[in-house]
């Protein structure tokens, strides 16, 4: 890479104040995983202090700025964006968790609410069994909506893939971005309470700044809700020259009203990462710089996957 390109990238901005997490709007079930943690990692330290001492061995990086301690790679879960550490994947106990088709960020709400409604199906269908099909129907939906099925990741130079699943309801060209700092395109996604809420990465980027706004729940579907709704704003860099930008808005809507996202100022992540999710109905935005003859694959009304639909695509010649 040349000095000239190296000097004209972005530079990394520190985690705001207001980013307390990677659920930074918290929340009763949050609050509920937490209080779990605490009592996890007082009952490791008192009975399995060869397992804490272990893991303390093989841990990577610090876990200054974390608000508890970082006894093991559950401890990340919700704070992985305050801290540096980390466990290399063959030293991640839990790491097949992360291969099951469930999102990890949804384990404390299909726990809370998944084994009550599991119980009421059991004791109704006992006690008069066609009663029991209310909370067997609730319990599939909630074990559906938090469901995480793998994905296919197009390979190829250029490639941008979409960053939520959901159907595509607006197309506009901006006249200027601000972080881009050009002509931009945003193409905003929405996301009913039946698609699957990860985001994945839509290229291969570095995270340069990340920005958690608060406000109301508005219907996603509404024009004024990408405005004024609680959101979080990602601004991504290309890793590979000619380091285009682009930015990624995960937006709540009247039922989703949790936003996670789990990525690090100046880490770099992969083309269909998955990185965070919204939990319930929502929207997505991609905004890309409107640059170097972009082509947009995608239509208005489409139904796209994240990180395997194109949602657009740069040149060859340019990337």
């Amino acid at each position: 890479m040349s000095s000239t390109a190296e000097s004209s990238r972005a530079p990394v901005q520190p985690l705001p104040p207001n980013f307390a997490g990677v659920q930074p709007g918290g929340g009763a079930c949050y609050r509920i995983e937490l209080l779990w943690g605490r009592w996890r990692r007082w009952w490791l330290k008192r009975f399995r202090a060869v397992y804490v001492a272990r893991m303390a061995g093989k841990r990577i990086g610090s876990a200054e700025g974390a608000p508890h301690e970082v006894l093991d790679p559950r401890d990340l879960k919700y704070c992985r964006n305050l801290c540096s550490c980390d466990w290399p994947p063959e030293d991640d106990p839990f790491a097949w968790r992360g291969r099951l088709p469930i999102a990890r960020w949804g384990w404390a709400e299909l726990q809370i609410f998944g084994w009550p409604l599991a119980l009421a199906t059991g004791l109704l269908a006992w006690w008069f069994w066609p009663l029991a099909f209310v909370p067997a129907v609730l319990l599939g939906l909630v074990v559906f909506f938090f469901r995480d099925p793998p994905r296919r990741t197009p390979d190829g130079p250029g490639l941008i893939v979409s960053p939520a699943d959901g159907r595509v309801v607006e197309i506009t060209r901006l006249s200027h971005d601000p972080f881009i700092d050009g002509p931009a395109v945003k193409i905003g996604i929405f996301l009913s309470i039946f698609n699957v809420h990860i985001n994945r990465s839509p290229a291969r980027a570095k995270v340069i700044e990340l920005r958690y706004h608060p406000g109301e729940f508005r219907n996603a579907l509404r024009a004024d809700s990408a405005q004024v709704n609680e959101n979080t704003w990602i601004g991504l860099e290309e890793d590979d020259p000619p380091h285009r930008r682009m930015v990624v808005r995960q937006i709540s809507g009247a039922i989703a009203r949790r936003i996670v996202c789990a990525l690090r100022p100046g880490e770099v992540i992969e083309r269909g990462l998955k990185f965070g999710m919204i939990k319930l109905g929502s929207r997505t935005e991609l905004i890309l710089a409107d640059r170097d003859d972009l082509q947009i694959e995608i239509q208005l009304g489409q139904r796209v996957l994240a990180g395997a639909t194109v949602m657009a695509r740069y040149p060859a010649s340019h990337g």
